[in-house]
Formats: structure tokens, sequence, C-alpha cells
């Protein structure tokens, strides 16, 4: 009988004693590594997470990120307190008590495995380790063998992570859907506010998605995300992190999304951002290795900090000022187009030269680009541009639904002007604003740095800043007579005025001042013929202009092509005291843990004396005072002090107008795609029309924001000055008739 109660003694203690004795032999045996290696401490210490390189502005706000994850790390410090209590309420009510694996729940969890159901208990240290270390689909054994090793990872990271570091980890690590990696993400995509700053309400919903984030998304399944968003309130509500009062309040509440998805065609800057990413800083990560991993930083990874000079108020004015001005000239353009042959094209351009056109423009698309490589030959390739296809395109009014085939559509994009802008300080160099175009999605070529244009009579303050250094003073008068230049070859090049033989100041006397105001083209010869072509070019360059400029008479009169990134660097030379300052759009780079890993100092030339300079201003301060840009004044009511210029190259093809004021100098061009494309009336393609009005609303907002602190002040005298650079010249073109004020083309 004895022996009998011994062996049942014996046989229930191996049933007690027996699964214990075999989790503890299997975690030991994990332990050891038999069923596989486990993370080393420094994978643990070090979590291998691919981090957003992150785009900052001047003001500090992110204005883009670049990455293959979209996450951003944040400390415990930084989290809303909400969001730590529903995180821990809904998933791990006793997080603070365990050491990463939850006794308790230690049966619930095994059960469900064995019997093939959802099992649950997994504590968020637990979780983390998952997310870290992810499985994959494995049969019943292995995936007992994976759980021990999830217990056994848990129970490290406990050991090297305090609770609060976990919490972060888990919230940073966590993938919210819609490109949302981690909270900082989430948060913004979701409610367009920062993690700190969550409403409960929103925290709740964001944890509700951890249960299943697809299932649980909030922008498919509203109405089951906020059942689940309750679900978390209510389990606030009863470990005491919530009354019961306020939950009856907040469970009625819609999801009140703010949804924000982050794109590299969305968001403020978006051309600036690709010419960063593209012509910067791939190339800057291709020369400096990251001691961390061996190889070149890269920018989608290794969470870079890019800190830039772009402000972002500035920005959005900018943007506000293109979109507007831009949509109300297209709707011109696209009337006149109307009733154009050959339109967008003007009346006058030949068939084959039409074609000739659309030929390049089909061999620059991505889709001659593809069939290409998959192999067909042209004569395929093109017959597919005659195909009708369903395809989205832009409008005014957003995109569109329609079927065109591939050459009516590059037809339909050419009927768009183009623009892109360009705001410095001229005392730093620092670029605050940068618009290339109309739209990012449907035309990715950046109007401010990769396009460059011919720049018309915007070249001619170039040209009078020869005169002004070598000696003349604005108040020196020309005689406004036809001026002929013999070239190289023998031929004699005599431009015209733009009034032709209906210009009245034609004979008289005229100051260099009232010549520039009113853009006269027989005193820019003039002036390009007594110091010759090669010192206009020597100066160019010495203002930074890299572009090919030919050393011919004719430049004088704008017909280089240069970038508005250009024009707007050398034209601040004149306000910065005749010191050509390089446009700098960033100023440091950072690792992910803020090491600083490069700065950046724009070069500098002092090209001017800070007379002459002020001098120049002078000058150009005359073409809005009376001149071509006079619409500054009576239609934009800008009254502060402003020199200027505008530009008008023929047939209307390109539309500038470069401004100076104190503190902030501004250039816009305006054109379309070819130079065929154009208005047909110099009342609406004149640079006055096309381009200055850019410039005058970004002013009148940037003025309106006071939180800019910027300047209409004068513009600072020397301290030591000739007067003869600063006389009024007016009384000498008394006689000068000014009406009508209109561009000069260029021949």
């Amino acid at each position: 009988m004895k022996n009998s109660n011994t062996k049942y003694l014996i046989w229930l203690w191996a049933i007690l004693l027996g699964p214990v004795l075999c989790i503890f032999l299997v975690l030991t045996l994990v332990g050891l590594e038999a069923f596989g290696p486990l993370p080393d401490v420094h994978e643990l210490v070090n979590p291998k997470n691919n981090l957003a390189t992150i785009v900052y502005s001047g003001d500090m706000k992110i204005i883009g990120k670049y990455y293959s994850e979209n996450r951003v790390n944040v400390d415990f410090k930084d989290l809303d307190k909400d969001i730590v209590e529903a995180l821990i309420a809904t998933e791990d009510a006793r997080f603070y008590e365990h050491s990463g694996v939850d006794v308790k729940a230690l049966g619930r969890s095994v059960f469900g495995v064995f019997t093939g159901g959802k099992g649950g208990g997994s504590t968020i240290t637990q979780q983390l380790a998952k997310m870290m270390f992810p499985r994959e689909k494995l049969s019943k054994p292995a995936l007992i063998v994976r759980k021990f090793k999830e217990w056994i990872i848990a129970t490290r990271l406990e050991k090297y992570y305090t609770k609060e570091e976990i919490l972060a980890l888990y919230l940073n690590k966590f993938d919210f859907l819609n490109l949302a990696v981690g909270i900082k993400s989430a948060a913004q995509i979701y409610f367009n506010r920062n993690q700190d700053s969550l409403k409960i309400e929103q925290a709740a919903m964001l944890v509700g998605m951890a249960k299943n984030p697809s299932f649980f998304n909030p922008i498919r399944f509203e109405e089951r995300t906020q059942l689940r968003r309750n679900v978390v309130l209510s389990q606030m509500v009863k470990y005491g992190y919530l009354e019961k009062s306020k939950y009856d309040s907040l469970k009625v509440l819609p999801l009140g999304l703010n949804f924000h998805p982050e794109d590299h065609n969305e968001g403020l800057a978006t051309y600036f951002r690709e010419y960063l990413r593209d012509n910067f800083l791939n190339n800057w990560c291709k020369n400096h290795i990251n001691p961390n991993t061996g190889k070149p930083y890269n920018i989608y990874k290794d969470g870079l900090k890019i800190f830039t000079t772009i402000d972002s108020r500035m920005q959005l004015y900018a943007e506000e000022a293109v979109n507007e001005h831009m949509a109300d000239l297209q709707k011109l353009f696209s009337k006149e187009c109307l009733n154009k042959r050959n339109a967008p094209f003007a009346w006058n351009v030949s068939k084959q030269e039409i074609e000739n056109m659309m030929y390049a423009s089909m061999k620059r698309s991505d889709r001659y680009r593809l069939l290409k490589e998959a192999g067909m030959n042209e004569f395929q390739i093109l017959g597919t541009f005659k195909k009708p296809a369903k395809m989205k395109v832009y409008s005014l009014k957003g995109e569109i639904d329609t079927v065109l085939t591939p050459y009516d559509s590059i037809k339909y994009y050419k009927s768009f002007l183009q623009t892109g802008f360009m705001a410095m300080e001229p005392q730093t160099g620092y670029i605050k604003a940068w618009v290339g175009g109309i739209n990012h999605k449907h035309f990715k070529y950046d109007h401010v740095k990769v396009s460059k244009r011919q720049v018309g009579s915007t070249f001619k303050p170039f040209v009078y800043a020869l005169a002004i250094q070598e000696g003349l003073s604005p108040c020196h008068q020309v005689p406004n007579v036809k001026t002929c230049i013999t070239g190289e070859d023998g031929k004699d090049w005599c431009p015209e005025n733009s009034d032709g033989p209906n210009d009245k100041n034609v004979g008289k006397m005229i100051t260099l001042k009232r010549a520039l105001a009113l853009s006269i083209n027989y005193i820019t010869a003039w002036v390009i013929k007594q110091y010759g072509p090669r010192a206009v070019v020597d100066l160019c360059h010495r203002l930074g202009i890299t572009s090919e400029i030919p050393e011919v008479p004719s430049i004088c009169l704008g017909t280089p092509d240069i970038s508005v990134f250009e024009m707007v660097g050398a034209t601040a030379t004149f306000v910065n005291k005749g010191t050509y300052i390089q446009p700098t759009f960033i100023t440091r780079i950072e690792d992910q843990n803020g090491k600083v890993l490069e700065e950046f100092i724009p070069n500098t030339d002092e090209v001017f004396s800070e007379e002459k300079a002020y001098a120049m201003v002078q000058l150009m301060r005359g073409v809005v005072d009376g001149g071509t840009g006079t619409r500054l004044r009576t239609r934009y009511k800008l009254y502060n002090p402003i020199a200027g210029k505008t530009g008008t190259t023929q047939k209307n093809a390109d539309g500038w107008f470069m401004g100076l004021t104190p503190e902030l100098v501004a250039g816009v061009w305006v054109g379309g795609e070819d130079r065929s494309i154009h208005f047909n009336s110099m009342v609406e393609g004149q640079g006055a029309s096309m381009a200055l009005p850019i410039w005058g609303k970004f002013f009148n907002k940037v003025y309106a924001d006071k939180s800019l602190k910027v300047s209409q002040g004068e513009f600072p005298k020397p301290a030591v000055y000739d007067p003869n650079l600063d006389m009024d010249c007016s009384k000498l073109d008394d006689n000068i008739m000014e009406e009508p004020v209109e561009e000069n083309e260029f021949d």
C-alpha cells in the first residue's frame, strides 16, 4: 500500500513538475543556442533600425524626409503621457511589475500555442522582441522554440534597458501603416501633431492600432477603428488612468483625422528637397564614410539630420504667391490658345518644328526609356505613343481622369506655363525660399537651379555695373541713338529699341539711371561698346555666374541662358556692399546622435567697392520708381525702397523680374517648356506681367508676417561716399517721354 502511495506521489509530482522541468530544460538549451543563435548583447543595446534622414528648415521645422522606413526616434521624455498610459492599460497592465515575461500570463500563452488558439499574454517587452527580431511562418514545434527565444530576448531587453526606454523603443519601432513607422511619424501623418501633444482620444486610436494595424486602419476602416479606440479608453478607465465621466464624453467623438500622408511630391519645398537629395546629398554620402558600418552614409537608413537655410514661412508664402499668380496667368494663356493655330505653340511655328519638339520630348520620357530597355525598336515605341490610354492628368482644379494618347498628353502638358522663384538673404547667402515649378508631381524639372533660360534685360545691370565700376555715375548722360558694333566676323551688330521708329526719345540725351529704368537698348549697346564683351563676361563670372556666356556684343541685351539661382546670387552682390556671397541652402549635417559631420560656409569675393555697389542699387531703384517695374508701387502698394529689373526675351518666350530690398533679394522666371510656347501680346508676355506679380505677392505676404522681422527701411548708405553717385538725375531727364513703359526685346 505504501509503495503504491509512493508510486502515485511520484506520478503526481512528475505530472506537476514535468512541464516546468521541460520548459526549464528547453529554455536552458535555447539560452545555450542549441536551437540556433540568439542576438548578442551588442544587437540588443544597439538595435538595427532604418532611420529616416530629416530635413529641417532654418526655423527648425521638419520640411522633408528621405527614408526606406519613415521612422524618426524620440526619447521617452518626448512622449505624450496619454499614449504611454493607454499602451500600458491596453497591452500590459503589469508592465512595471514583471521582468519581461508575465508569469501569470505564461499559461495562457503556452496553452494558446498548443491548442491552436490565439494565445495571448505577451508583454510589451515580448512584443518589442517580436518587432526587433521578426519571426517567419513556422511549424508549431518551431513556433514553440521561437516563443522561448522571445522570452529570453525579452528578459535580456529588461536587463539592458529601463522600462521607459523599452516603451520608447516599442513606440519608435511599431509600424502604424501609411508610411508611418514610429509614433512621431504616426502622430504627424494621422493628426498633423507632434507626438508630445496628442489629445487623449488620438493617443487611444494609435494604441488601438497595435492589436492589428491592417484590421484597424483608420483610413480604410474608420468605424471599427473608432470602436477599438473606445476599448482602449475603457481600459484606461479600468486601470485608473481616465475618469469614467470623461470616457463617456470621449467615446462619442469621431476619430478627427487630419491625414497628412508624407510623399516627396507633397508638403513644402518639393523642388528644393528633390534637388537637395538628388544633386547634393547623394554625392555627399558617396564621399563620407559612416564609422558604424564602414560604408558610405545612406540617406535612407542612417538617420542623418540636414539643416537647411529655407524659412518655412517664407517658403509657404512663395508657394502661395506662385500658385495664385500662375493660376490666373494660365487661364489667360489657355484662353489665348483656344483661337491659336498650332496651340500651345506659336502660330508661326511650322509643323516640322512641332514634330521635332514632340519627338525630342517623347525620347526624354520614362515611357520611351522603359520600352527601349524592354527591347522594343523605335518604330514600335513611337507607335505606342499614338494609342489611347486611361490616365490621370494635372489641371488647375486638381487631377482629372481622362483618356488620351501619350502623344497628346505630352502636348497637353506643354500647354502649361512654368516658373522658378528664389529668395535669398544677401548678407549671408542663405536661400529662404525655392519654388522650382507649378506642381512637382506632374512637372519634375526644377526651374531654379537646373533650368537655364535667356535672361533678357535682367542682364543689363551687369553691363551698367561695369560702367559704374569704371567711373561713370548713374547721372552720366548718353545720346539715345543707334549704336553699331563690329564683330570679329566683320559684320555690324546694330540693335533696335523695342519701340523702333515709334520711340519718341530717340536722339535725346538720357542718363544711365533713366536708360536702365526704361530698358533702352541703344544705351546698353553704347555701354558694352565702351568696355567690350570680355570685360562683361569676366565681371559676370566674379558675380558667381558659371553658365557659359559667349564673348559677343549681343550678351548686353540678355542672350545668355542663366539659372534663377545664379541671377539671384549675382544681383544680391549689389545689396551686400559689393561682396559676392555664394547662395547657400545648407548649414550643417549631423548624424543620428547629433554629432556634426560637416558645416558649410559660403565662398565670397569682393567684386565692387561699397560705394559703387550702392550706386548700382540707386541705379536699379529707378526701374521700380519710374520704369518697367512701377506696378510694384501702383498695383501691389509696395512703397518701401526697392531696386529691380524686368526682363523679356524675344517673342515673350521668357519673362523675368529681379527685385532687391535691404534684407531680401528674390528673382522670378516665367515661360513655357519650349521657347515657341508664349503669349502673342507684349501686354501679357512681358516680364512685368508674367514674373513681377509673383515677386509682389510674395513680399506683401512677407511684410504682413511681423514674426519674420523683414525690414522695409532704406538701403544703408556707405560711410564714405561720393555724392555724384547718389545724385537726383530727374532734372536731367525732364524731356524724356516715359509712357507707355514696356519692356524692350533684344534682337
